[in-house]
């Protein structure tokens, strides 16, 4: 279970960089897109072509951090988020891309933390978006509780927000709380724009409450509105998946 991608965060941050020398600005972009195709040398040339030009971006701080957790240089990867928030400690979105990295890499207590830094900053646009992926963190690492109480913290700032009805139906239904999961998830796909992965989750719990009715209707929206999904895949399939 993945937490929002780092990457495009940094994309959006890339895109706006305020302040940034215009040939430092080229190389990042090249470098992100390098990135995104997964071109690793490539990334580093550009990456760190950047960070000469404009050592005191932090969009390009944080881009070279990534890069450098890719290439399985950790200590290199935090030395380079270290040093963007030391220039800007009071970015939300700097603290959720740090954050994401501190999660992925077994520091759960400080990721969880510097996400709940993010989303009580005035100025971050999507809060909710950060305690949705401490949920996910503090699940990880088996703070079951936790998650859960993060989850509903952000479904009570954005009731709409797909990803955290989606974690907290997922969370129900791994701990065996299956009318909980439909539930909550038949009220959203109802009223909202659903995503692949709730309706997927919609039919197995369905399926498990021996409801073939609404199952069937929640595998016919599957296929028809996300013919080319994974989860459409692995339905046509003939499995349940994980």
């Amino acid at each position: 279970m993945k937490i929002r991608l780092v990457l495009a965060l940094l994309v959006a941050m890339a895109a706006t960089a305020a302040e940034i020398d215009p040939a430092a600005k080229a190389n990042l972009d090249l470098g992100i897109a390098y990135l995104q195709k997964g071109n690793l040398s490539s990334a580093k040339d550009k990456l760190e072509r950047a960070r000469q030009q404009d050592p005191r971006s932090t969009a390009v701080r944080s881009a070279v951090a990534l890069l450098y957790a890719r290439l399985g240089e950790i200590g290199r990867a935090d030395g380079e988020f270290r040093e963007a928030l030391r220039m800007a400690p009071k970015d939300p979105e700097l603290m959720n891309n740090y954050a994401v990295f501190l999660c992925g890499h077994e520091r759960a207590a400080e990721g969880v933390a510097l996400f709940r830094q993010a989303a009580a900053s005035p100025t971050y646009r999507t809060p909710w978006a950060a305690l949705t992926n401490a949920g996910v963190c503090l699940r990880n690492s088996n703070h079951l509780p936790e998650a859960e109480a993060q989850f509903k913290r952000a479904l009570e700032i954005k009731p709409g927000h797909a990803e955290a009805v989606y974690q907290l139906a997922d969370l129900e239904y791994a701990q065996n709380k299956t009318a909980a999961a439909y539930d909550r998830i038949s009220r959203y796909v109802a009223a909202n724009i659903p995503t692949p992965e709730l309706l997927y989750l919609g039919w197995r719990s369905a399926l498990d409450l021996k409801d073939k009715v609404n199952a069937l209707k929640l595998a016919r929206r599957l296929q028809v509105e996300f013919p080319g999904s994974e989860q459409t895949k692995t339905l046509l399939a003939g499995g349940k998946g994980g």
